[in-house]
């Protein structure tokens, strides 16, 4: 019986796709981004192992809130496609039970399994890192030809997809950048919105905890204001 390693799981989270939901980290990623929040799910050796069905059992004890508020289970990490195949059966089998599905990503070259999940998906949460292809291999190991295929697949199967950007002063916060991300969202035909997301330094306990430095250590956290200023930009 196949499994997934899980890292962790967040209960009755609000702001990871619609209504309250369970957030489930799935263990593993081959990215390196330099803000990234959760590096302790980076290594594919870690986590837990879980079937889908002992995870289905465990969001049915919440299906009364997400009945009454639109939510469901999003599903993190990590990079979770790296999972792709476990998780087009963990959707699949959350669908069955009448649970909302929506996955976090910041996506990977496309193929048949991920084909699968996007089946299954009610929602996508994308992450687009940088919206030029140089930064994209140099500060993420990332080819973002691949982020683009990914979200054609989306357009395609009609998957309601959120694009989102986290805003890091001196790094991705000028308004040519942000409108370089808006240009690549409307061409997304199932794009539904952007969401800037602000940088925050909440995670360096983490990463002195793990005895791993922090590559945006001296780098301030993204103000409110600026987040104002980029929306008005781009509505």
């Amino acid at each position: 019986m196949r499994k997934g390693k899980i890292h962790s799981f967040q209960s009755l989270g609000a702001v990871d796709g619609p209504g309250v939901r369970l957030v489930i980290f799935m263990q593993g990623c081959p990215y390196r981004c330099p803000y990234c929040h959760n590096p302790d799910t980076r290594a594919f050796s870690g986590g837990t192992e879980y079937t889908a069905d002992e995870l289905v059992e465990k969001a049915l004890r919440y299906k009364t809130y997400f009945d009454s508020t639109g939510g469901g289970v999003t599903v993190s990490g990590g990079e979770p496609l790296c999972q792709a195949g476990f998780l087009a059966e963990l959707f699949e089998k959350l669908h069955d039970a009448g649970i909302n599905t929506a996955l976090d990503t910041a996506a990977i070259k496309p193929d048949e399994n991920v084909r699968r999940v996007l089946e299954n998906t009610d929602t996508v949460l994308c992450d687009i890192k940088f919206p030029d292809e140089k930064r994209y291999a140099e500060m993420v190991g990332a080819e973002r030809e691949n982020v683009l295929e990914f979200l054609k697949l989306c357009d395609r199967l009609g998957v309601p997809t959120v694009i989102r950007h986290v805003v890091v002063p001196g790094m991705t916060d000028t308004e040519e950048n942000v409108l370089e991300i808006k240009r690549l969202a409307d061409s997304v035909l199932s794009s539904v919105k952007i969401e800037l997301l602000p940088f925050k330094k909440l995670c360096e306990e983490k990463y002195k905890a793990m005895g791993i430095n922090f590559p945006l250590e001296g780098t301030p956290e993204c103000k409110d204001e600026t987040i104002e200023r980029l929306n008005r930009l781009i509505k």
